[in-house]
């Protein structure tokens, strides 16, 4: 892992892709967040702009983990963002946002549609005060439509986009992804998007509208899957043994061992039994019945894997180039070599939350590499800070904060306790 202490981040000589960008971040939960969190790694000076109570994921804890101060949701989404507490609601809380608006580059939020535009942020009217602006609006089905007032949920968006349809068995309920899928690709379509405008504006100097929603993001990721069926006229059809993909040939999915599980993908039939000792796949052609013998495939493979342990199968299996491999838990994966060796996790020190190990970046840039300069903010923790970057005064500060316009919280009440790396079930199925 890779060990980066917050109170060590000096600037580096390497200079960073995004420094100079401010970027606005107005969103809530993890699509929007996430996508502006990928801009402060790349060095963009992200504000978290938020209610004085702080944005809502401060308050909405998954898996129960509350942390000291900060709770692991928020912690995992907003380092590298400052923070200031602001009424969008009262006057000046507004001309603050303004005041914001006309030194940034790029505004993001993830409103219900609507309410931008009754906040008085929509993209006409941040436009009008720097035409500039590459404005990133995020949605769940759409600006508008029929559906334009549903809930953007991560499940839901699942359900519809037809991919939990392509997985599990005939007969039983459909399989939903372990993890926000959804949230994560809608939050990678809007830091592309984002690079996007910011590349066709260094171009031309007009900033731009970048409309992005959940609906089309899990769509858009299935374009093989969907071209299948839309172009080669093939449809779902799911197997009564729990195949992992409706369109792709038998044996493929995860099986039990004798001491865990195994993923196995697309084997010769005939290597394939020969090497779990199974005579019935020896005489059969593996472009073929694997399609018409799938359930039977299934059945015979899943009934051979018991006989050894995962580290015996991946052995014998990998002698003959048969693509198999284990089934990681959480512990798994932080422990695997080729993760250390990657770096991908990396750990640092935060104010309040103590040790902090965490997934790192998704790319590796030679020139200007990505890195951590803070954790993720209490509310307001900037607040003071980036308004006299405005050029309020301090007196001026103390009145806003008194009359509840802009909220600030101090770091320096809470010693961090000690972070340390849970233990997860092994993926081994222990």
């Amino acid at each position: 892992m890779t060990d980066t202490a917050l109170s060590d981040a000096a600037p580096s000589d390497a200079p960073e892709v995004l420094s100079g960008i401010r970027v606005l971040d107005c969103s809530i939960a993890m699509a929007g967040p996430f996508a502006a969190q990928r801009l402060g790694d790349l060095g963009a000076d992200v504000i978290k702009v938020e209610p004085t109570t702080g944005e809502w994921q401060r308050h909405a804890a998954a898996g129960g983990a509350t942390g000291n101060r900060i709770n692991v949701s928020f912690l995992s989404l907003n380092r590298n963002k400052r923070s200031i507490g602001v009424d969008l609601k009262s006057a000046e809380g507004k001309e603050i946002l303004y005041e914001l608006v006309r030194s940034a580059d790029v505004f993001l939020q993830n409103y219900r549609p609507g309410v931008a535009a009754r906040l008085g942020v929509d993209y006409d009217t941040l436009r009008a005060i720097n035409p500039s602006i590459v404005y990133v609006s995020i949605s769940g089905y759409g600006e508008d439509g029929p559906y334009r007032n549903r809930p953007g949920q991560d499940l839901l968006l699942q359900a519809m986009s037809g991919a939990m349809l392509s997985s599990g068995s005939a007969g039983h309920p459909p399989t939903p992804a372990g993890q926000y899928l959804v949230d994560a690709v809608t939050a990678s379509t809007a830091f592309e998007g984002v690079l996007a405008a910011l590349f066709h504006r260094e171009r031309t100097g007009q900033g731009q509208l970048v409309s992005v929603n959940m609906l089309d993001a899990i769509t858009t990721l299935q374009m093989q899957e969907l071209s299948v069926f839309t172009v080669g006229g093939v449809g779902q059809h799911r197997s009564e043994q729990p195949h992992a993909h409706v369109y792709i040939r038998a044996p493929y999915g995860a099986f039990s061992t004798a001491d865990g599980y195994l993923a196995l993908a697309m084997p010769d039939l005939h290597t394939l039994g020969e090497v779990i000792g199974e005579p019935s796949f020896l005489g059969l052609d593996t472009e073929t019945d694997s399609w018409a013998h799938r359930d039977e495939i299934y059945r015979k493979t899943a009934e051979r894997l018991l006989a050894r342990t995962t580290a015996e199968w991946m052995e014998a299996l990998g002698a003959v180039g048969i693509w198999a491999g284990p089934v990681y838990g959480y512990q798994d994966l932080v422990d695997d070599e080729q993760i250390k060796h990657n770096g991908t996790f990396i750990e640092y020190e935060h104010p309040t939350e103590g040790r902090i190990t965490t997934p790192g970046f998704p790319y590796k840039l030679s020139a200007t590499p990505a890195r951590i300069d803070r954790g993720a903010p209490v509310t307001g923790e900037h607040t003071r800070e980036i308004l006299v970057g405005l050029g309020y005064d301090e007196e001026s500060v103390d009145r806003l904060l008194a009359a509840g316009v802009v909220a600030a919280e101090s770091v320096d009440s809470v010693v961090p306790a000690a972070a340390t790396v849970p233990t997860a079930s092994s993926g081994g199925g222990q």
